[in-house]
């Protein structure tokens, strides 16, 4: 008898703290939402050939706690050829909640003048980048005017990834993007810890950020976000990254789409090293200094006969370590092959880096590195409205 009573607490106890806690997250949201001021936000959104998920994006938008009055929404269109124009205007034709939806072309088609095009054309107190091939959660708008309202210039928060696709071979490019061998080291990627940092992704500013520190440097291709973060620091703004404000990012669904953004990923690196090298981190190189190392080891063999077996042997041990204990966690035969495909992310990226270390020497001819400052533009918007 004093079994089953003692059962029946336990399941109550839980029933009890699962209802604690549903009321805490409640009032937590009350709370937020009463005491955010109404500032007009402007939504910066870059797209190109993206009908597959901007109509996920978009209903992501229109759940947003932020008040719906409060939100203007700007789509930059590279010149799109699928059905992307067609959602978009479908959407403007639809909306009666938000304070403006606009659709501007833009000709130059890279992210870097698209999103500048936005950030001209905006009116907002504040301006918030999200891409088009992304997830945001419904508080994303609201808690990002939270941390501002705190005293913050710039404010972001964690942008895991997530598949397009189902199936054994899509998580396993999943499981190799989100591990820190496949991509990244960044704290915007699953970071639990309030703090600041040093870039974030899906950024929201003050206005005041770009009349003082300027747009984005539309010559630099990926490398755009290091380059405008790094000048935002170097002009005494701090970078606040919050795990409230939350995100998501679609990979790549194929393993060569992988490999090609990996390359252009690298190859940025390379180019921009010849003209803004500051903004930069060394663990940038790391990939580029693996495959340097290959190469001339095997160029000088049999000298460097043991050194190239043990950087191989070590970090292939290293690969197979962590594919084991992949494997243990999610039971996928599939990631037998994540060493090899970790050795590939890994020569692609190293591999554009030096090309475009190589190409640097001429485009950096060609680099203006002019910054254009939002006050004039700012002005233009106002004598036209």
């Amino acid at each position: 008898m004093s079994s089953k009573v003692s059962g029946f607490q336990d399941k109550n106890g839980k029933v009890l703290k699962i209802m604690i806690e549903w009321w805490k997250e409640k009032f937590r949201r009350v709370v937020v939402t009463q005491n955010v001021e109404s500032l007009l936000v402007s939504i910066v959104i870059s797209a190109y050939n993206e009908e597959k998920y901007l109509p996920g994006l978009i209903e992501d938008l229109k759940n947003q706690t932020y008040p719906k009055e409060d939100i203007e929404i700007l789509f930059i269109n590279a010149m799109s050829t699928d059905g992307t124009t067609a959602i978009i205007q479908q959407f403007i034709k639809e909306d009666t909640e938000f304070n403006s939806i606009r659709l501007y072309n833009n000709p130059k088609k890279n992210q870097a003048s698209g999103f500048n095009l936005g950030v001209k054309h905006s009116v907002g107190d504040l301006i918030l980048k999200i891409d088009a091939h992304s997830k945001v959660t419904e508080s994303f708008v609201m808690n990002n005017v939270a941390i501002i309202q705190q005293g913050e210039f710039v404010c972001g928060g964690p942008r895991p990834t997530i598949v397009e696709g189902k199936g054994k071979w899509a998580e396993t490019l999943h499981l190799v993007e989100e591990n820190m061998f496949g991509s990244s080291i960044a704290n915007y990627r699953n970071s639990s810890e309030d703090r600041y940092v040093s870039s974030i992704f899906h950024g929201m500013y003050k206005r005041e950020v770009f009349q003082k520190v300027g747009l984005v440097n539309e010559q630099l291709g990926r490398t755009e976000d290091n380059d405008i973060h790094y000048r935002i620091r170097e002009h005494g703004y701090k970078i606040r990254y919050s795990p409230s404000i939350l995100s998501y990012q679609y990979i790549r669904p194929t393993f060569k789409k992988m490999l090609h953004q990996k390359y252009s990923n690298g190859l940025w690196i390379g180019l921009t090293s010849h003209v803004q090298f500051k903004c930069l981190s060394l663990f940038h190189y790391v990939p580029c200094l693996f495959v340097l190392s290959l190469v001339f080891s095997l160029a000088l063999l049999p000298i460097t006969f043991v050194f190239i077996t043990l950087l191989l042997g070590a970090y292939f041990l290293l690969l197979s370590l962590l594919t084991l204990l992949t494997l243990l966690k999610h039971k996928n035969g599939f990631l037998i092959v994540m060493p090899f495909l970790l050795f590939s992310i890994h020569f692609a990226y190293g591999l554009g880096t030096i090309v475009g270390l190589i190409r640097g020497f001429k485009w950096k001819k060609e680099y203006k590195g002019t910054i254009i400052y939002l006050d004039k533009i700012s002005q233009i918007n106002k004598n036209m409205l």
